[in-house]
């Protein structure tokens, strides 16, 4: 080799990384086994495909989707949506149908009096004031157009927005010819191939209850091949109060949070199937398990004792 060659990198042995922050979490993309310039270029594309739904799908802005539809609750002229919203809600009638109720788009209404920031619980009566607001059956949707019948209600697609964005993501960069690669946001991943040696890629799931010193210590790993990895728990939006812990995953039907389950991580083909999945499971309580082998999907869970239940990962 002359003095003036330099090393070419073999793109098969390339892992490149970008950390960023999207949906209130930490996020990350990898991808492997392209040159440096096609791997940038491709999740440059990733990215701002999440910050569109972000923007589109967002509670928070006032020119978002969701604001213009909760804008006109309760009032008589339903709100047309384009093909992508259609699909969405769609979804989010077959989640509500399949979860017996529980899985409901329109429960996010109940925070206004869960604030996870604070370390008091609301009082009752506060809740079964938002009660009448919640409730599926109460939207008007044919399929074009939506409408939700009472004023003060609201539709929010939080439950699988950030699952979606992963989703489309990972299609972002299988389009772009990406045949080795992981999705991760906040902890909701999707992964495209194995890694380059063909190994499946390990995932590590969060301890529910870390120590001290490692707050983001992982009790767990599930190899995944390909698909996708969601995990519902109740140690990401919490408060304490007299030694009790309120976690963010709030049943539709009492407006109290759940408390069966510290985590559930389910694997599915799609985020948005691991993620539904998994929520339900948190809600159905001590009927997760039964729930979660009816779906014939592979979970870990870890109940309210610490006790962990794995099955096919």
């Amino acid at each position: 080799m002359s003095l003036g060659a330099a090393l070419v990198a073999d793109p098969m042995k390339t892992e490149i990384a970008e950390q960023f922050a999207a949906m209130a979490s930490p996020c990350e993309i990898r991808v492997l086994g392209v040159a440096p310039e096609a791997a940038h270029a491709a999740i440059a594309l990733a990215i701002a495909e999440v910050r569109r739904i972000e923007h589109k799908y967002s509670r928070y802005r006032a020119d978002s989707v969701i604001s213009q539809i909760n804008a006109a609750a309760g009032s008589s002229h339903p709100i047309a949506v384009d093909s992508e919203t259609q699909q969405l809600i769609e979804f989010a009638a077959q989640l509500f149908e399949a979860s017996d109720g529980l899985f409901d788009c329109t429960s996010g209404v109940l925070r206004r009096v869960w604030d996870f920031r604070s370390h008091r619980s609301p009082e009752q009566g506060a809740i079964d004031a938002l009660l009448p607001l919640v409730g599926w059956q109460q939207v008007q949707w044919d399929g074009e157009r939506i409408a939700l019948t009472r004023q003060g209600m609201e539709l929010d697609f939080g439950g699988f927005g950030k699952e979606y964005a992963v989703d489309r993501a990972a299609a972002i960069l299988a389009s772009t010819g990406i045949a080795h690669a992981l999705v991760n946001l906040g902890g909701d991943v999707r992964v495209i191939g194995s890694r380059t040696d063909g190994e499946p890629w390990q995932i590590g799931i969060r301890d529910p209850r870390p120590p001290g010193s490692a707050p983001d210590q992982c009790f767990a790993k599930i190899p995944v091949q390909h698909g996708a990895i969601a995990t519902s728990g109740d140690y990401e939006r919490f408060i304490e109060v007299d030694g009790k812990r309120y976690c963010h995953v709030l049943n539709p039907r009492t407006g109290w949070p759940v408390s069966s389950w510290r985590s559930v991580s389910v694997v599915g083909t799609l985020c948005v199937q691991a993620g539904a999945l998994s929520t339900i499971a948190m809600l159905k309580g001590e009927g997760a398990q039964a729930f979660l082998d009816a779906e014939g999907v592979s979970y870990l869970l870890c109940d309210s004792r610490g006790e962990v239940f794995r099955t096919g990962t």
